[in-house]
């Protein structure tokens, strides 16, 4: 059994075979490590020692990638650990002509490379991780709060596809100068494949198109995992992006780990609630992890929650799920 690597194991995961176990992972935001590369990096590195996941997700601030555009942001306390944003550089229509493609390797973004160049040397070759990446509709969400966005969206279409165009080879030059790090695969997050968000046309227009385009540039990659955030989710429409796994919010939507299957190629990422995580005590989250392998047969699962975990979620909660797929249940 010890001959299993990480790899293997969610390689046998994704393509339909047997593994050992069922590979685990869990998440989290770091707020106010978030705003430095060192301490990024070591909450991390102790993440990953105290617990030993089958691959790291490097969590960012969702504000990262938008900083340097202008964004101003603080934590208040969130026990998710997302950040409030205080200053939004985008007002008018005419504030998207004036974004340009960002580097790198200066700024906010220049931290997070670092973060992820400390993860990778302390990880070394056993543990795979990848890097945080946003939609670019996710990333106008934060430079314009999400009803200015839509608004400007649906009133000026060619400045507003401008921006987008800018604002994805941004991301582009992210994910390639995150890739000299040694990450495996981006975790994407899509958070506006929602129909209560935008209508169908609309997703298609100045969702999928951008989305596609990026995860082209990752698809060197072996372990890119699509994230497709919240409830009444468009799963017909981003349940078959090219990504090795999709994870989404399988215990708040409509779609369950066995309906999902049957749309996505590779794994599915979820199981557990992570408001079900969150509870004073275990029992309810080990009932939803094993429901979850009754609904897969233990194959194509990488067990975790829909989304992160909250900051205050009780350690035996997060050892009670790691223990469960040792335990062969």
């Amino acid at each position: 059994m010890h001959d299993w690597s990480k790899r293997k194991r969610l390689e046998a995961a994704i393509h339909n075979e047997p593994p050992d176990r069922v590979p685990v992972a869990l998440w989290r935001h770091w707020p106010g490590d978030d705003q430095d590369a060192r301490a990024l990096a070591a909450v991390h590195v102790k993440w990953q020692q105290d617990w030993d996941w089958d691959f790291l997700k490097v969590g960012p601030a969702s504000s990262y990638s938008v900083v340097d555009w202008g964004v101003q942001d603080r934590w208040m306390g969130h026990i998710e650990g997302t950040r409030d944003y205080i200053h939004l550089p985008i007002q008018t229509p005419m504030d998207w002509d004036k974004l340009e493609p960002l580097d790198p390797t200066q700024g906010m973004l220049s931290k997070q490379i670092e973060a992820l160049r400390l993860v990778g040397m302390a990880l070394g070759e056993e543990t795979p991780f990848i890097a945080t990446i946003f939609s670019p509709l996710s990333q106008a969400k934060h430079l314009a709060g999400n009803e200015r966005m839509l608004s400007h969206l649906r009133a000026h279409p060619p400045r507003f596809r401008h921006a987008l165009e800018v604002i994805t080879e941004s991301t582009i030059r992210f994910v390639e100068a995150a890739k000299s790090t040694g990450i495996s695969g981006i975790y994407y997050a899509v958070q506006h494949a929602r129909y209560s968000q935008m209508n169908k046309e609309e997703f298609l227009q100045y969702g999928r198109d951008y989305d596609l385009r990026i995860l082209a540039a990752a698809c060197d990659l072996w372990l890119n995992i699509v994230h497709l955030h919240s409830t009444d989710i468009m799963f017909d429409l981003a349940g078959e992006y090219p990504a090795a796994v999709v994870n989404w919010h399988d215990r708040e939507t409509g779609w369950r780990l066995a309906d999902g299957l049957q749309w996505i190629q590779g794994a599915a990422s979820g199981g557990v609630d992570h408001w079900t995580l969150h509870q004073e005590s275990p029992e309810a989250a080990l009932v939803e992890a094993q429901d979850a392998l009754m609904q897969t047969d233990g194959h194509r699962l990488i067990l975790g929650t829909g989304c992160v975990i909250m900051t205050t979620t009780p350690q035996r909660n997060i050892r009670a799920l790691r223990e469960f797929v040792e335990d062969g249940k």
